[in-house]
């Protein structure tokens, strides 16, 4: 078997050979931004998107991409608030719900049964028996574009978290339980879903101290 062969290698702009592209299933699991915002004229919204991550820690900067302007792109464009709402086990299937597409003037939370609740500091309301929630502030909105400088309809939407929410049972001596919230990932496929566990955790940490010095140690720095 030559090195060639232990690959299943391709040019994207050329198409992957597959049956179902593989690019979302390689960068995964991923959270799932479930975005909720209000229109100018006190519509709400809410909205699934699985390109969702965050970029910084001070200020938390959490972004989404998303692919076509659609309501909430338009909507955070307008007004500059967000919430993003953490997406349980639980409330896997009612998120599914949301990512229908529908006209601008059906609820989701009402089209999925989803109870809504005041935020404190912006104006979208948050999803009540979420886990997690965090208050947005847009900070950059970016229609990307791709290696030949072309502009794509894909938008990456930024936004600083100016409060944070977190069911008090999920803090535990003063950490946060991240298996306890049960998240829902993205993980690729037509319709494929993962739920963090406890039997799948094992822990690093950064090499420092008397372990970095034996790594270091007969080893040029600068390679």
């Amino acid at each position: 078997m030559t090195e060639s062969d232990r690959f299943h290698s391709y040019v994207p702009a050329e198409g992957h050979g597959l049956k179902h592209d593989p690019f979302n299933a390689i960068v995964g699991p991923r959270p799932i931004g479930w975005i909720s915002t209000l229109s100018p004229d006190g519509a709400p919204n809410l909205a699934p998107y699985s390109f969702f991550n965050a970029f910084n820690y001070t200020p938390p900067i959490i972004g989404f991409s998303s692919t076509g302007w659609k309501d909430t792109v338009a909507n955070i464009e307008k007004t500059g608030e967000f919430v993003w709402n953490l997406v349980s086990r639980t409330l896997a299937e009612r998120m599914n719900i949301t990512s229908a597409v529908v006209p601008p003037d059906v609820s989701e939370f009402a089209l999925g049964h989803i109870r809504s609740t005041p935020s404190d500091i912006v104006r979208p309301a948050r999803v009540a028996d979420s886990p997690v929630q965090f208050e947005c502030r847009l900070t950059q909105m970016v229609q990307l574009k791709d290696a030949d400088g072309r502009a794509l309809e894909t938008w990456m939407t930024f936004g600083e978290v100016v409060k944070a929410h977190i069911r008090a049972d999920l803090v535990v001596n003063g950490v946060y339980d991240t298996v306890a919230a049960r998240p829902v990932l993205r993980a690729g496929g037509p319709a494929d879903y993962y739920e963090i566990r406890t039997d799948s955790l094992f822990q690093m940490r950064r090499p420092q101290g008397d372990e970095l010095t034996k790594l270091l140690d007969g080893h040029d720095v600068t390679d």
